[in-house]
């Protein structure tokens, strides 16, 4: 049985990314339409978080911002999240190999991941397409080390050594029995990196490395609301309650995957 946590948490998820699905419809304006004689103006029927500096809707900037972190949510993370299975998998394949894997990630998990955010930006310079590169290399070693302390730990346990009793052949040990019963902090991981990915986007969009005006998302429309809280609060509001959504609801769901696999190892 889903705890009603989880539940909560994909509703809350779902509803918000479900808007960012439908932003041509729900959206009452484009998100670069400037409307004539509307600047600053508060919330009202028309706009429900009022207008920001250039006249614009903000309520249809942060429809089509959601839009930036579904992609980076259920693309990005997974891609960084299948990549790092696959190098921690390996690595436990041979010991001079995990030696050279390990330090490998220890690099990676040096930086801090607004730093590594800098360093990429650097390189690749700011947009959409920089902070899916951020997002798949924090990923990546996540996954990688946590693959691969479950690996190492499920090929103890007597199932699998009675696999290899029978005769098994080590590839299919680690196909059918190792990986599937690695599965459960797996699930935890994604959710928990899908809020992580999620503030991600928004703090590089915010410090002008990931998404720039006039391109909306979540994070530069909050950005562009610090000079103009006097004459429109919610003009900060809006993105800020979607970003707090989307982290709450993720992280709801990493809290009920992982008691739902605590509860599947106590009843195994």
């Amino acid at each position: 049985m889903i705890p009603r946590r989880g539940l909560v948490g994909a509703l809350v998820v779902g509803v918000v990314f479900a808007a960012g699905l439908a932003a041509p419809l729900l959206a009452p304006f484009a998100p670069e339409t400037q409307v004539e004689g509307a600047n600053l103006l508060g919330p009202s029927a028309a706009h429900w978080f009022g207008t920001d500096e250039l006249n614009r809707d903000v309520l249809s900037r942060v429809l089509h911002g959601i839009r930036v972190d579904l992609l980076i949510s259920f693309a990005a993370v997974p891609l960084g999240a299948l990549t790092g299975i696959a190098v921690g998998v390996a690595s436990t394949a041979h010991r001079v190999l995990d030696v050279v894997v390990q330090r490998a990630l220890d690099v990676l998990l040096a930086f801090p991941n607004l730093i590594l955010a800098i360093a990429l930006t650097a390189v690749l310079g700011p947009g959409l397409s920089t902070i899916f590169a951020v997002v798949v290399a924090v990923e990546i070693p996540v996954f990688a080390r946590l693959v691969r302390s479950e690996v190492l730990r499920v090929r103890e346990l007597e199932f699998v050594t009675a696999a290899e009793v029978i005769g098994a052949r080590r590839g299919r040990i680690l196909r059918t029995h190792v990986v599937p019963n690695s599965v459960g902090p797996l699930i935890v991981q994604t959710a928990l990196s899908m809020s992580i990915a999620v503030f991600l986007e928004g703090a590089m969009s915010f410090l002008g490395l990931g998404v720039r005006p006039p391109e909306p998302s979540l994070g530069s429309t909050l950005n562009g609301s610090l000079n103009y809280l006097d004459a429109n609060p919610a003009y900060a509001v809006g993105p800020l309650l979607v970003i707090a959504a989307l982290v709450l609801g993720f992280q709801l769901i990493a809290q009920a995957a992982s008691a739902a696999t605590r509860t599947g190892e106590r009843t195994w």
